[in-house]
């Protein structure tokens, strides 16, 4: 089948996702650094009255998570911390962390495994991602529901960990962590060192962690779905439930970004020595997890990938040849540097049913470009 039919029975199979209850979808094709195939539908607004333009800003959710991973890289690069290193040495309120007892309950015995920067990007520390946790809770009210991210890490720490540091894969808060290490040992606010670093070097023109900064009217409309009605229901066009206060910037899920230029963020990480070396982007997308720690991330949306330093990538011997990840709003990311392509699709949809589904769009691309 040519390349020609693969982009039409892709664009058929993006248009599906109106019938399970997408208002309004765009989705991008790069390849080797030229855009082949854009292919957007429906409405922008909740009356359903303006088509899409691909001008719409997103709250992209997870798809912040390898902006967070890169700016922690790029210090990496610079010297300011290994790997291996202690995150105590850098944020004191991590020397001495608990683990919940096997049952959970109240109990919790001193963790016998320090988190590591590696657990950080490996989502291997231990924490998990409760909103509303005693700790985040007390945090929102001593704070005044300001909630600075440096201030809120003192909260996350007096939360036992899940488990024993290094033992397992959990999604959790292990980004926003990571985006208040890159404060700390750049004496920048995250969001100033993501625009000065990232955003700006790619011309990022409408992509921000400060979320005070953005004119909320020019998001598109923001949904989320019932499962059991079926329905869509407006939830608003502000972060549902990531930012915890109002000067939160949440490394894991705070980002709002536009499709022109977060494709351009991800073609850099496709060619490897943009914004990170060569060595280091091979390091990101290559799997990072033991055995043990694999067989706790290994589900059905993500079958034969491993997880490397913030991102989902293809396990050795595997098959599949993109890195990525996605975003609870419905973003969806997928770079092959083997196959030369980077994609991108994205929605405004929480607890969309086309989260099941959106991983097969690599599919058509690897049969495009094999």
């Amino acid at each position: 089948m040519d390349r020609t039919s693969r982009f039409q029975e892709m664009m058929d199979f993006l248009d599906s996702f109106l019938e399970m209850g997408t208002p309004g979808f765009d989705c991008i094709v790069y390849h080797q650094g030229v855009c082949v195939c854009r292919h957007m539908r429906g409405y922008r607004d909740y009356g359903n009255t303006q088509k899409m333009t691909g001008t719409e800003l997103y709250n992209i959710y997870s798809l912040s998570k390898p902006i967070t991973c890169t700016a922690a890289l790029m210090l990496m690069e610079k010297g300011a911390f290994g790997l291996d290193d202690l995150l105590c040495e850098y944020l004191p309120e991590f020397t001495e962390m608990y683990v919940k007892a096997d049952g959970g309950g109240e109990a919790a015995l001193p963790a016998q495994n320090p988190i590591r920067i590696r657990d950080l990007f490996c989502m291997t520390a231990g924490f998990s991602y409760d909103l509303q946790s005693e700790q985040l809770k007390r945090g929102r009210v001593e704070t005044n529901g300001v909630c600075p991210a440096r201030e809120m890490m003192r909260y996350l720490a007096r939360e036992p960990l899940a488990f024993e540091p290094g033992t397992q894969w959990r999604y959790s808060f292990c980004h926003d962590v990571l985006a208040v290490l890159v404060e700390v040992l750049s004496g920048m606010q995250f969001s100033a060192f993501a625009q000065k670093y990232i955003f700006d070097p790619l011309q990022m023109k409408h992509s921000t962690f400060d979320t005070s900064t953005v004119d909320m009217d020019k998001l598109m409309a923001q949904y989320r779905y019932d499962t059991d009605k079926k329905c869509l229901i407006n939830c608003g066009r502000g972060n549902q439930g990531f930012k915890l206060g109002s000067a939160y910037e949440s490394g894991g899920a705070g980002c709002i970004s536009s499709v022109d230029d977060y494709i351009r963020f991800a073609e850099a990480l496709r060619k490897g020595n943009v914004l990170l070396n060569t060595e280091t982007s091979r390091m990101m997308w290559s799997n990072q997890l033991n055995e043990q720690c694999l067989s706790t991330f290994s589900q059905d949306r993500v079958r034969d990938y491993g997880y490397g330093l913030g991102v989902r990538c293809p396990q050795m011997y595997s098959t599949k040849k993109d890195f990525g990840w996605g975003g609870a709003g419905g973003a969806f990311l997928a770079i092959s540097p083997e196959c030369s392509y980077s994609l991108l699709y994205v929605q405004h949809v929480l607890d969309s049913p086309v989260q099941a589904v959106k991983g097969e769009l690599v599919k058509f691309l690897d049969g495009a470009f094999a």
